[in-house]
């Protein structure tokens, strides 16, 4: 069943039930009304029966014999104006009958009062006038012409309130059933389809979330086609290159000399290290990632690296500057791991700053986020803004050419960033063209790992 078809069922039911209710009220309270008013318009003149009758019941030894020789009448002054009429009746024998109004219309437009002794039933008087009979025919009609009228006017209300009803839930299932096609499509594999937004309540940011959800999802489908194809691409050069010097060595049928051996060995020490960078990666994204964490001074660790990378620096004639504005430069991390993501880091700013150029690396505490905050920051070329968000993707290169060139697989930044998150920590890069890239990493001081 469709929502739209639920929340008409609901609102009908309420409706109709809501309706029915007041109505039934409406009556039960106008009846009794009308059932008060009538009795209390002869009171008086009941109440003097009642007591003359009684009366004479105990007198005669708890018994109404010749109670039909009196005249119970005679003493009401407006017997004759209002034609008044009693009758008394033990259940089914007349007792009393005097007036000249016949039984049937005394018990039917008459007012009934029932007679006790010493809490016992004795008798049902009824007592009837052209007043009474005018009063009991207008509590008779009286609210069954309210009825009439009141289901009349509810019959037309619950027809218009039907017809809101189903106006309202198409109105609100209206966003729904546009909603519903593009996720049949999604499912079907059609990734990246938007669906409309029409609204900013909940409906809105439902769709929204779900047009969030679809280019996620487009964006990973790329990812995982793009991976297909830059593994492809990265094992076959290498393979080629291993195949074509087989083969030229096997066609020469010479013996194989040792230094010929050494591009194939190359080509082999790549393959390992792509095969070995995917491993890591993949671990890093599933949350693997076996960590030796450990309180690791970075100010440390990152004076080793550098001096591990000086000769490079100086042959390009390179600055490598390291500063600290704070003395809390210890965290729990894997050294190893964290080694692994600042040397790429630094090797990344010594390859793409030119001769003369600066890398300054410096520490300092993180006032927003209460972590430790390394910044690396070179006076390069500087990287294109449209390439930023895709940075720290798998196999992404700003510069196709020059990255093969120089031995980069795409896969440095795609490995750093994990490990980074995998710490509890951020990576992010800023850049600008002409002035220097700055990649800026926050590691935090406590491990949340097991909380």
């Amino acid at each position: 069943m469709s929502v739209g078809r639920k929340i008409f069922i609901v609102l009908s039911s309420f409706i109709i039930g809501f309706s029915t209710i007041f109505v039934l009220l409406t009556y039960i309270v106008i009846r009794d009304s009308m059932d008060v008013m009538l009795q209390t318009s002869r009171e008086e003149e009941l109440d003097q029966l009642q007591d003359r009758l009684v009366g004479y019941y105990v007198k005669n030894g708890h018994a109404f014999r010749a109670v039909q020789d009196q005249a119970w009448l005679a003493d009401s002054p407006r017997s004759e104006d209002r034609q008044e009429s009693i009758l008394l009746v033990s259940g089914e024998q007349t007792l009393l009958h005097e007036g000249e109004a016949v039984e049937q219309l005394i018990k039917r437009l008459g007012v009934k009062r029932t007679l006790h002794v010493e809490g016992e039933t004795v008798a049902e008087l009824y007592y009837y006038d052209t007043d009474v009979a005018n009063l009991t025919k207008l509590r008779i009609g009286t609210p069954t012409s309210i009825i009439i009228l009141l289901g009349v006017g509810t019959i037309l209300f619950v027809l218009l309130s039907l017809g809101a009803a189903y106006w309202i839930s198409r109105r609100l299932t209206a966003p729904l059933r546009k909603l519903v096609p593009a996720i049949e499509r999604l499912g079907q594999g059609e990734y990246g389809i938007q669906a409309p937004v029409t609204s900013e309540d909940e409906y809105g940011r439902v769709a929204v979330a779900f047009n969030g959800m679809s280019s996620k999802l487009e964006q990973s489908e790329m990812v995982r086609r793009n991976l297909v194809a830059d593994v492809a691409h990265e094992l076959r050069t290498p393979l080629t290159i291993v195949r074509g010097k087989l083969d030229l060595l096997q066609q020469n049928r010479q013996p194989i000399e040792p230094e010929l051996l050494l591009p194939i060995q190359d080509e082999l020490i790549r393959l390992t290290r792509l095969v070995g960078d995917l491993h890591q990666l993949s671990l890093a994204e599933a949350k693997q990632l076996p960590l030796v964490r450990k309180p690791t001074d970075m100010l440390v660790l990152l004076s080793q690296i550098r001096e591990r990378l000086e000769p490079e620096a100086e042959a390009k004639n390179l600055a490598l500057r390291l500063t600290s504005a704070t003395k809390r430069t210890s965290v729990p991390v894997d050294p190893s791991r964290i080694t692994q993501v600042f040397l790429n880091l630094f090797v990344n700013a010594i390859r793409y700053t030119p001769h003369g150029g600066l890398v300054h690396v410096s520490l300092l505490e993180d006032s927003p986020s209460g972590m430790l905050r390394i910044d690396i920051r070179d006076t390069g070329t500087g990287i294109e803004e449209e390439h930023l968000p895709y940075l720290f993707n798998r196999f992404y290169r700003t510069d196709e050419a020059r990255a093969r060139h120089q031995g980069g697989m795409g896969l440095g930044l795609a490995i750093a960033k994990e490990f980074i998150v995998s710490h509890g920590g951020t990576i992010q890069a800023e850049s600008k063209l002409g002035q220097g890239t700055t990649f800026r990493v926050r590691l935090p001081y406590h491990d949340h790992s097991d909380q």
